[in-house]
Formats: C-alpha cells, structure tokens, sequence
C-alpha cells in the first residue's frame, strides 16, 4: 500500500463521514475517535508501525478575554522531538481563528493539518479553498493522505 492512498474507502467516505452520521459515524464514535477520518488515520498510522498517540495533549491559548485549551488529533514522533497532526474535515471559521492564535502564541510548535479535502472553499461562494489559507498563513497541509515524507519523518 502507498503511503499516499492511506486507505481506498477515505477517498469515498471522507466527505459523508462530515455531513451524515452512518454507521462509519457510531463505530468511529464506539472506537474513541471524533469522526472517520481520525479512526482512518490513526489505523494508517499503526499499520506503518508509527506509535500513535491520539488527544493526549492540551495546548494553552488565550481567546482575547479568557484562557482556552485545544486538544490535537494526534501526536507524531520526529528526530529530536515531536509534531501534532489535526484532521479536518470541515474546517470552520472558529477553527481557522483558534489556529492563528496558537500559531501566534506558540509559534514553535508544529501542526500540520490533514484535510479530507485540501480544495473545498472556506465558504459557500469564496474563492479560497483551505490549502489557499494553509498556504497564506504558513500551515503545512496535505490533501486526504499523509505524504511520504511525514510518514518517513516518524519512523526516523
């Protein structure tokens, strides 16, 4: 299997997984995770033999007038440390802000994001998609898979 194609069925579920709550919805639910999407890149990640550590870190930020925390997907290991992994389906307005706050904040560390689909608009009838944002604001993003060379990053 290519690192690239994590698994067939995320390509056909990823954009149902955000909008209808199936059976793939209960049964990632039952399994500890917050959408498909998670559950399918975590069982990517194991079968990489990668050691996935799922929402076991808070990071700390400050919403003008008070104190918040945000939880990350994953947490991925690197030579000399550690990097987070967020995946988004939708990725609302709040989100967006949240990230530009923490990016703010702490600006050493490494999030990247893993989008179900990197070309959707940010809005009904924007022209930016979310990898236009990432881009604009220095994220690093993928498109539905992990690339090669995050995948090999962690196994280093």
């Amino acid at each position: 299997m290519k690192p690239l194609q994590c698994l067939p069925q995320l390509a056909k579920t990823a954009r149902s997984l955000t909008f209808k709550k199936g059976r793939s919805f209960y049964r990632c639910i039952a399994a500890g995770y917050r959408s498909g999407l998670e559950q399918t890149i975590s069982d990517f990640l194991k079968s990489e033999g990668i050691e996935v550590q799922y929402e076991t870190d808070k990071i700390g930020y400050t919403v003008p007038e008070r104190q918040s925390k945000y939880t990350p997907d994953f947490k991925l290991p690197k030579p000399g440390g550690f990097w987070y992994l967020e995946t988004k389906g939708l990725w609302a307005v709040q989100d967006r802000a949240k990230h530009l706050l923490i990016r703010k904040q702490h600006p050493t560390i490494d999030i990247r994001f893993l989008f179900s689909n990197a070309r959707a608009k940010l809005y009904k009838g924007s022209k930016t998609t979310y990898a236009d944002y990432c881009e604009k604001h220095d994220f690093l993003y993928a498109h539905r898979a992990m690339p090669e060379a995050w995948v090999a990053e962690c196994k280093a």
